[in-house]
C-alpha cells in the first residue's frame, strides 16, 4: 500500500478562525489551495504534498478527523483495515469534492481520515 501524504487536521471555533490560521501559517509559506466555507487546505508551494488542514465542522462524516491519509488505493486499505477488526467510524464513500474517503478511530482514540482523489 502506497502512502501518497499525511495531513494533520485540527478542529477550529469558527469561520472567523479559519482566516486567522490561514493569514499565520500564510507567515509559514503556506497558501490556500482548498477553502469550501467549513474546512480550509493550506500547502507549501514549493512542496504540494506539505499540507494542513482547518475545519469549523465535518458535513459529511460523524467527527472531524485528527489526521487525514491519502492512499494509491483507499478500496484496498479499506478491506484491510475493515479485516483488521479496527473500529471504522465512517464506512467508505465518495465525495463531491473528488475524493473516495473513510474514517477509522486509531488505538489510542485518533480518527484518521484515509482518502484517495478520484480521477
Amino acid at each position: 500500500m502506497t502512502v501518497r501524504r499525511i495531513m494533520p487536521d485540527f478542529q477550529v471555533a469558527s469561520p472567523e478562525a479559519l482566516t486567522a490560521h490561514r493569514d499565520f501559517y500564510g507567515l509559514l509559506g503556506f497558501q490556500e489551495a482548498m477553502d469550501m466555507g467549513w474546512v480550509v487546505t493550506l500547502a507549501s508551494p514549493a512542496n504540494p504534498t506539505a499540507q494542513i488542514s482547518f475545519f469549523t465542522e465535518e458535513r459529511t462524516a460523524p467527527v472531524v478527523p485528527d489526521l487525514s491519509v491519502e492512499v494509491e488505493d483507499v478500496d484496498a486499505v479499506y478491506e484491510a483495515v475493515r479485516a483488521s477488526g479496527a473500529e471504522i467510524v465512517r464506512e467508505v464513500a465518495d465525495e463531491e469534492w473528488g475524493v473516495r474517503r473513510f474514517f477509522v478511530r486509531d488505538p489510542d482514540g485518533r480518527v484518521v481520515n484515509v482518502l484517495t482523489h478520484r480521477t
